[in-house]
């Protein structure tokens, strides 16, 4: 009987360790699959981080940033002491301990899971969360957690923890499009790692467990939840001392979204680079980290955007005021709120800032800006708007204001401007568009270029886009032409009538000076001077057509945009103004 029992016991017992054996022998078998199928983590050693376009002008001045992910790949050192010691405290303490695998946390992850049935506790380290972030899918499985842990493994094998923490402070994402940790602090704070301070760095810390759910921006009470949390364990570590801890936990929350810093307004300069970018290397452009540096000058860039607009705004204004953009009726002060949700909708242009006015006076108006200040408008920012009147598709300008009721409403909403003396006038979007480009011509290259009066109003960039015919600013490549065939400067031509058939039509073509005069035998250089009309005409007359063209091109002109007629000499070519301001580089040159 005793024999029995022995033998059965015995039988247990082997087959019990056949069991455990046959089951080793599986995970085995499993997990070297399972390694088979994980990527090679050496290709961190030279990791492509996914990093915005950047346009620059020559003189190293941001114009523009163009991808949907915000980065600024830092090296550890950038890392401030502090910001390294709140990771630490709330990610994973045993960081410089462990072998990428944190078997406490693992194993309190697993008992949570037991005990609620619920995944509360990843207890994933640092070094996993790099693995995840680099390699895996944000699904939470099984599978990859048993992947995650693989690849730690081989990660902290093959790297120092000094580079473990470099690889994740550039990867993880901090929510806003904010991918990295200098891109979080620009993002959140306008500031550069070494100008955080320990509150910052600890809302900073917080956001990567759930960069949506704790973010100061959407949820201020739950990101200061989290910060003072992150805050507990530096003390708790004795990362701070009490003090420290409870000044910092006592801090406001000051986080607000910052755009990246544009030093230098020049749009339709960014979307010219954009297009090359992207025609050269893809969609790659987008996230290969490529800086591109321009040819502009930033002051004269300045200079270019605010003449241009300045000129547009003048021409507008010498032809009258049109009607406001929209008018919401009487105000009252119960309508204050629902005003300023609805200029909140409305953009401003080209500096002109939107606003509704709210009270009218005899000599002024207050108005109501979508900052929520109210502003007064003088007369004097008021008395050029005389009504612009259209009547049979012509244009007329009514009798000049004498009160503001002649020109604005309660209700209505206009744009405004500050002046340089602070005071405000009444404004209103150009009508008209315009451009400017200046070139260096010494080798062509762009110095400034403006394409209108906003490219947030109308992106048709105007310098590269808008083909006009120049008039006679066309004159001076005719008489080059006339020069290089032998004619002087005091060539005779004669100032009379030119009579021939019209191009296309069944009419003739009589073309005259501005003046409606003619002046008889003229020196070329009076011609040119004087930019007479018939005389350029029968200039090109005489150095012949052919000749004129085929000389022409080679001030860049497109001999497609060249009318095969004489009405070239007045400048009916259609050109960009790019083209005609490289075609008189080559005179300057």
């Amino acid at each position: 009987m005793r024999m029995e029992k022995r033998s059965i016991l015995k039988n247990f017992l082997w087959l019990l360790f056949s069991g455990f054996m046959v089951l080793g022998l599986g995970v085995a078998c499993f997990l070297f699959v399972l390694e088979l199928q994980l990527p090679s983590v050496e290709v961190l050693k030279d990791v492509h981080l996914q990093v915005p376009l950047r346009v620059f002008t020559a003189d190293g001045k941001l114009l523009a940033e163009f991808g949907n992910i915000r980065r600024i790949p830092v090296t550890l050192d950038q890392v401030p002491k502090q910001l390294i010691q709140a990771t630490l405290a709330t990610e994973d303490q045993r960081f410089f301990e462990h072998s990428g695998v944190d078997i406490v946390g693992l194993g309190r992850a697993v008992v949570v899971l037991f005990v609620t049935g619920k995944k509360k506790e990843g207890g994933s380290t640092i070094t996993m969360q790099v693995a995840r972030n680099y390699f895996l899918s944000r699904k939470k499985t099984y599978i990859r957690k048993l992947k995650e842990i693989l690849l730690a493994l081989k990660i902290d094998h093959l790297f120092s923890k000094d580079k473990i923490l470099e690889l994740y402070y550039n990867k993880i994402f901090y929510g806003n499009r904010a991918y990295g940790i200098a891109a979080a602090a620009q993002i959140y704070y306008g500031k550069e790692l070494d100008k955080l301070i320990l509150p910052e760095m600890a809302m900073l810390t917080g956001l990567p467990k759930a960069p949506s759910v704790l973010n100061p921006l959407a949820n201020p009470a739950a990101a200061k939840n989290r910060r003072n949390h992150v805050l507990y364990r530096m003390y708790m570590l004795n990362y701070i001392d009490a003090a420290t801890y409870q000044q910092a936990i006592s801090a406001p929350i000051t986080a607000k979204y910052h755009g990246f810093k544009v030093s230098i307004k020049a749009p339709y300069v960014a979307e010219m680079v954009r297009k090359i970018m992207i025609q050269k290397f893809g969609d790659q452009a987008y996230d290969r980290g490529y800086d591109v540096y321009t040819t502009l000058d930033s002051r004269l860039q300045k200079i270019v955007t605010a003449s241009l607009r300045k000129a547009l705004l003048a021409y507008d204004y010498r032809h009258g005021y049109r009607v406001p953009e929209k008018n919401f009726g009487a105000v009252n002060a119960d309508d204050i709120d629902s005003l300023l949700d609805a200029l909140k909708k409305v953009s401003s242009i080209g500096g002109l800032q939107p606003a509704i006015v709210i009270s009218v006076a005899q000599n002024s108006a207050t108005v109501l800006l979508k900052t929520g200040q109210a502003v007064l408008i003088p007369w004097s920012g008021l008395s050029w708007a005389k009504r612009q009147i259209i009547r049979d598709n012509q244009e007329y300008l009514g009798s000049a204001p004498t009160t503001v009721a002649d020109v604005l409403q309660e209700g209505d909403l206009i744009r405004v401007v500050q002046k340089g003396d602070n005071t405000w006038t009444l404004a209103q979007i150009p009508d008209v568009e315009g451009a400017l480009v200046a070139l260096n011509p010494k080798d062509g290259s762009i110095l400034a270029l403006s394409g209108g009066f906003s490219y947030f109003q109308n992106n048709f960039n105007h310098v590269t886009q808008a083909e006009r015919q120049p008039g006679s600013a066309f004159k001076p490549f005719i008489y080059s032409a006339a020069l290089s065939k032998g004619f002087t400067l005091a060539s005779l031509i004669n100032d009379a009538p030119v009579v021939m058939p019209d191009s296309g039509e069944n009419t003739l073509w009589r073309p005259e000076n501005d003046t409606g005069k003619f002046y008889g035998p003229t020196r070329l250089r009076i011609g040119l001077i004087r930019s007479r009309n018939l005389v350029s005409i029968r200039l090109l007359q005489l150095i012949g057509l052919p000749y004129a063209i085929d000389y022409v091109t080679r001030f860049g002109f497109d001999r497609i945009q060249l009318p095969d007629s004489l009405s070239l000499a007045l400048g009916t070519a259609n050109l960009t103004p790019l083209q005609l301001a490289g075609g008189y580089t080559v005179f300057a040159n």
